[in-house]
C-alpha cells in the first residue's frame, strides 16, 4: 500500500482537524478587520459537481464574512491563468483553484504565491510546491474501487479463460491534463494487473477522454467497439460523464446492461443509470465534506497564515514523475463505492442526490419508499 493510500482522513478526523485549527488560533473566532477577499477559480461548470461546489463554498465563505470572487474558465487553460492573475490584482488573500491543467496552472499559481496569496489546489493537484494545500479525496482508491466493482460484476475470479478466452477490458481514463486521471488509472491498474499477469484479462484499449467530455467519450467508444468488433467484456471508465457517453455507444450495439462499466461522482444521471441497470458502479466523493474542509483551511490561512494537523507528500509520488521536486501539504478524504445494493442509502437517503432525480423514469411500483 502506498503512502498516498494510507494517508486518508475520515470524517471523524475532519472534526478533529477542524478543532485543531480553531485551537491554534487561540480559540478566537473573530474575523480580520474588513472583508477579506477569497477567489474561487473553476476549470468548468460542465461537470455537474463543480457548480454545486461553487454554490456551497460561496455560501460558506459569505456566512463567515468573506467577500467572494468566483470565475469559471470553460476548459480554457489560458483563460484560467488570466482569471487567476485578475483575482490576484483584485486583492484576494486566498485562492481555491480547480485546475483545468495541473501543469499549465503553475505559471499563474506561482505568481500568486510569490505575491503573498495562499493558493489551495482543490481536488486537482497543481504541480508546484508553492501551493499552501492540496485538498482532495483518495484518488488512487477511487481507481481501485472502480476496477474492483467492475471485476466483481463480471466475476473475474471465476472467469473461464479456456471456454471464453481472455476477458477483454477497455480502460477509459480521464482528461490527460488532470493529474487525478493519472491517479485513477494507477488505482485501476493495481487491481487489473494481477489479472493480466495470470492471463485472465487483456486490456484491449487504454484511452484518455479530453476534458472529461461525454461526447468525446461517446465518439471514442464507438471507434473502440468498431475496432473490437463489439467483443468487449468490461469497461473501467473514470467518471460518470465519460461512462454515460460510452454507454450511449454501447446501447447502440446492445451492450448496455450486459457489459459492466464504472463511473465516479454518483451524479444524478449516473445514479439514475445505476438504478436502470446500465452503469454498474460509481464512486461517491462526498463534496459535502470536502467543501467545508476547504473553507476551514481558508479560515486558518487567513487567521494564522498556516494550517495545523496537515502532512506533506512529495510531488514525485503524487504525480508518478520522479523528476518533480518539492513537497505539498495534503489532506485526503475517504471514498465509497456505489452500486444497486447501496445506492438508496448512500446517495438518496443521505440527501446527496434527490429521490426524484435518481428514480426519474422508473415506474412508481418499482421505486423504494421516499426517505
Amino acid at each position: 500500500m502506498t503512502k498516498i493510500a494510507r494517508f486518508v482522513f475520515t470524517l471523524a478526523l475532519l472534526v478533529v482537524f477542524t478543532t485543531s485549527l480553531v485551537a491554534c488560533g487561540g480559540g478566537s473566532t473573530a474575523q480580520p478587520a474588513g472583508k477579506v477577499k477569497v477567489g474561487l477559480s473553476f476549470s468548468d461548470f460542465a461537470t455537474e459537481r463543480w457548480k454545486n461546489e461553487e454554490v456551497l463554498m460561496r455560501k460558506l465563505l459569505e456566512d463567515k464574512g468573506y467577500e467572494v470572487i468566483s470565475q469559471e474558465a470553460n476548459h480554457d487553460v489560458k483563460l484560467q491563468n488570466d482569471q487567476i492573475d485578475n483575482m490576484v490584482s483584485q486583492g484576494v488573500k486566498v485562492l481555491l483553484v480547480v485546475a483545468e491543467d495541473g501543469d499549465a496552472a503553475v505559471t499563474a499559481v506561482d505568481k500568486a504565491a510569490d505575491a503573498g496569496v495562499k493558493v489551495i489546489a482543490y481536488d486537482r493537484l497543481i504541480k508546484t510546491s508553492k501551493i499552501a494545500a492540496y485538498l482532495s479525496f483518495d484518488n488512487v482508491e477511487v481507481g481501485r474501487q472502480q476496477a474492483l466493482g467492475v471485476m466483481k460484476a463480471v466475476d473475474a475470479d471465476n472467469w473461464d479463460v479456456a471456454g471464453k478466452g481472455k476477458m477483454r477490458v477497455i480502460q477509459l481514463a480521464g482528461s490527460p491534463t488532470d493529474n487525478n486521471a493519472t491517479l485513477f488509472t494507477k488505482g485501476q491498474t493495481e487491481i487489473l494487473q494481477p489479472y493480466v499477469d495470470k492471463g485472465t484479462i487483456e486490456i484491449i484499449a487504454q484511452q484518455g477522454v479530453e476534458n472529461w467530455d461525454s461526447t468525446n467519450a461517446l465518439k471514442l467508444m464507438e471507434n473502440l467497439l468498431t475496432a473490437a468488433n463489439n467483443d468487449v467484456d468490461a469497461v473501467v471508465a473514470s467518471n460518470d460523464g465519460t461512462a454515460l457517453g460510452a454507454l450511449q455507444a454501447m446501447k447502440a450495439q446492445g451492450l448496455a446492461g450486459k457489459v459492466p462499466i464504472s463511473g465516479q461522482d454518483a451524479t444524478a444521471d449516473g445514479s439514475n443509470s445505476i438504478v436502470k441497470g446500465e452503469l454498474t458502479v460509481s464512486i461517491l466523493k462526498d463534496i459535502r465534506n470536502l467543501s467545508p474542509l476547504a473553507i476551514t483551511v481558508v479560515d486558518s490561512l487567513v487567521k494564522n497564515g498556516s494550517i495545523a494537523a496537515i502532512k506533506k507528500l512529495s510531488l514525485a509520488e503524487l504525480t508518478g514523475d520522479p523528476s518533480k521536486t518539492g513537497d505539498v501539504p495534503c489532506i485526503f478524504l475517504a471514498v465509497q463505492q456505489v452500486n444497486q445494493d447501496n445506492l438508496y442509502d448512500l446517495v438518496v437517503k443521505s440527501g446527496f442526490q434527490s429521490y426524484d432525480d435518481v428514480y426519474r423514469d422508473i415506474p412508481e411500483a418499482e421505486r423504494p419508499p421516499r426517505p
